[in-house]
């Protein structure tokens, strides 16, 4: 005669992130009346209990944070988003929009439908605890302060304006980095404008409200002044056409040449592009200060202004100035091949507010953005226990435009210049677009601009 006995055992365990914390184990001993038995072991997974995923806190919605958001899985980490706007921002296509090219709501994505199941907050971070994994930051609209636990932080905060300590310029020179800023030119010029209008209004005055400085001639400054340039030949001179022979622009930089980044021979057309279109460009001068009426460069020469857009470099946000780890001379994190700062614990850096060791990426959109699709492969494969790979960086090439429908490409291996590169340089925006409604409301805009002309209203 058998005898059967059986013994059911929970054994509490480490499951696999999303799948059961535990094992119901069944062990079912069969005893009979001979010396030898058998024992039979059955493993049944036990669906009632689920692990904490990792709490992944995401610093900054620019290229580099959007791009990890959008690519990272929410079935493997709890994703939350933290950044003092909500939306991210196309920032190529920002100089279109301080003369009404391309309106501002066509070229920005709420990070709220971005993607689905994660948490948002509209806020800035003051500083880190590493010791207990705790970020503490306040409220964007009310300063309201809070804390985040986080397991993996990813530090995405992007670049401040570099003023280099000149006297004046936070003051009276209007940047161009935030939709914000673009705003404030496009009331600024339109300003300018009707102020210029009143009558008997001395020469001199009307010649410095119509006068706009340039201070940078990187892609941003020089796209804003042939953005600049196109609303005075397209609209600007059929409704103020009294004021038209006062209008100007300048643009100043420090270096020897425009577009420094570019090959010299795309500098050097953009250069002749814009003395044909009568834009002034001061090479190898420096700014000494910026007053409220006007720019005092080093040489004592004073350029009488009604806008001045400052578009003079990047430096670090306090915040990033504020952390305890290793930084390089302009003031960015280092960072290993993986984008992980060393000797820390989960915590990473990517964007223009980082560098990895012995790499000297260009701080661009493409940087950031392919930064961003890496990490969220790393962390995927993190979470899966799967062996990571380290950045690489693919040159995709160099755009931009320099106003009268002519524009600069400059590619791995070629380089174009004029119409054809215009052409080629709005349909790389647009396919770059985050989103189907983005592409159509850039398209509408340029349709539009081309019936009805840009708007003037000052509002």
């Amino acid at each position: 005669m058998r005898s059967i006995e059986t013994v059911s055992l929970f054994l509490p365990g480490a499951g696999r992130q999303g799948r059961p914390a535990g094992l119901l184990t069944t062990i079912t001993k069969e005893f009979s009346n001979k010396t030898s038995c058998c024992v039979l072991i059955t493993i049944d997974i036990e669906e009632s209990v689920d692990i904490k995923k990792p709490k992944l806190v995401i610093l900054g919605s620019g290229f580099a944070g959007f791009s990890l958001l959008k690519g990272i899985n929410t079935k493997d980490y709890d994703v939350v988003m933290v950044s003092p706007r909500n939306h991210f921002l196309f920032t190529p296509l920002l100089p279109s929009t301080t003369v009404g090219t391309i309106e501002f709501r066509s070229i920005i994505e709420p990070i709220r439908i971005a993607k689905e199941n994660i948490t948002f907050y509209q806020a800035s971070a003051n500083r880190l605890d590493e010791v207990t994994r705790t970020l503490y930051c306040h409220n964007a609209l009310d300063g309201e302060e809070f804390s985040l636990n986080y397991d993996y932080l990813v530090i995405t905060v992007g670049a401040a304006v570099n003023t280099f300590g000149i006297p004046g310029v936070e003051e009276h020179a209007l940047f161009l980095k935030e939709l914000w800023d673009a705003r404030k030119i496009r009331q600024r010029i339109i300003e300018c404008f009707e102020r210029a209008a009143t009558p008997g209004l001395a020469t001199h005055e009307v010649d410095r409200l119509l006068h706009f400085v340039v201070v940078g001639g990187g892609p941003t400054g020089i796209e804003f002044a042939a953005e600049m340039h196109d609303f005075l030949e397209e609209d600007l001179t059929e409704w103020y056409p009294a004021l038209i022979p006062f209008f100007k622009i300048t643009v100043v930089e420090a270096a020897a040449t425009i577009l420094g980044s570019f090959d010299k021979s795309l500098s050097d057309y953009a250069t002749k592009a814009f003395k044909r279109q009568k834009i002034d460009i001061l090479t190898r001068s420096l700014v000494k200060e910026i007053k409220n009426d006007g720019v005092v460069l080093a040489d004592g020469t004073e350029i009488p202004a009604g806008l001045t857009v400052w578009t003079g470099g990047n430096g670090p946000r306090d915040f990033v100035k504020n952390l305890p780890f290793d930084k390089d001379k302009a003031g960015r994190l280092i960072t290993d091949k993986d984008l992980r700062i060393p000797n820390t614990l989960g915590i990473y850096a990517l964007g223009d507010c980082a560098v990895i060791e012995n790499k000297n990426f260009p701080a661009t959109a493409q940087v950031a953005q392919q930064q961003g699709k890496h990490l969220s492969k790393i962390l995927t494969r993190l979470a899966r226990g799967k062996e990571i790979k380290p950045f690489r960086y693919r040159h995709l090439g160099m755009l931009a435009y320099v106003g009268s429908h002519q524009a600069l490409a400059d590619l791995p291996n070629v380089q174009g210049r004029g119409f054809i590169t215009w052409v080629f340089w709005r349909s790389a925006y647009v396919t770059k677009l985050v989103s189907f409604k983005n592409k159509v409301l850039v398209l509408f805009d340029w349709f539009k601009k081309l019936i009805f002309g840009r708007d003037i209203s000052r509002f």
